[in-house]
């Protein structure tokens, strides 16, 4: 493999550096080739060494700012990945619209993405139609979270977890619209999460 060219390191990370501190977000890594004039398969390749070295932090993107970055503007970058049901579950086709700057001192430090709610079953979580739900990947649920659940027919819904039937051997999935879906339940033998809600982000 050809060795990495250490000023090509030093302009990639001078501009998303940059671009953080002038817009609070992550730029794609097609803005970080457009801009330091570099083609994508070869920017790709230098994010994974300065994520390599500790310098960067790139998974799904880049994740969050450079140290020197992180100190003037304290944010996170999650991807804005479309919409969720909060209704009868449907198909999600995830994709990303745009990347939204999360305050750390409002969000804490993880690996969040954003969904749009759509539907009307959790509105007694304050959860409502079109509002941004701010989830987490990757961590431990616990009975009464929030869960972005995918079922064993790989649909997805947003529901409240009620935990495991032991006796009928299945999880439960809970609506929170009583007026709507009175004791209205979900009930799948194989769950998997595909992470936690955390905050909600809506107009006033």
């Amino acid at each position: 493999m050809r060795p990495f060219n250490q000023e090509y390191l030093n302009r990639i990370l001078k501009f998303v550096n940059k671009y953080y501190q002038d817009n609070r977000t992550a730029p794609t890594i097609s803005e970080v080739s457009s801009g330091v004039g570099m083609p994508r398969s070869t920017t790709h390749r230098y994010l994974q060494e300065l994520n390599a070295k500790g310098l960067l932090d790139y998974g799904r993107g880049i994740q969050s700012p450079p140290e020197s970055a992180k100190m003037k503007t304290a944010y996170i970058s999650a991807p804005l990945v479309g919409s969720i049901q909060c209704g009868c579950p449907e198909l999600e086709q995830e994709y990303v619209e745009e990347y939204v700057s999360l305050p750390v001192s409002l969000f804490g430090k993880g690996e969040f993405y954003i969904l749009r709610a759509k539907g009307d079953s959790m509105v007694d979580a304050g959860i409502e139609e079109d509002d941004l739900v701010v989830i987490e990947r990757n961590c431990n649920v616990s009975k009464g979270d929030i869960v972005v659940a995918l079922d064993q027919d790989n649909q997805n819904t947003l529901k409240r977890y009620d935990g495991y039937d032991n006796y009928q051997k299945y999880h439960i999935l809970k609506y929170e619209n009583e007026s709507k879906y009175p004791n209205e339940v979900i009930k799948v033998k194989k769950l998997q999460v595909q992470g936690v809600a955390r905050h909600v982000i809506k107009a006033l």
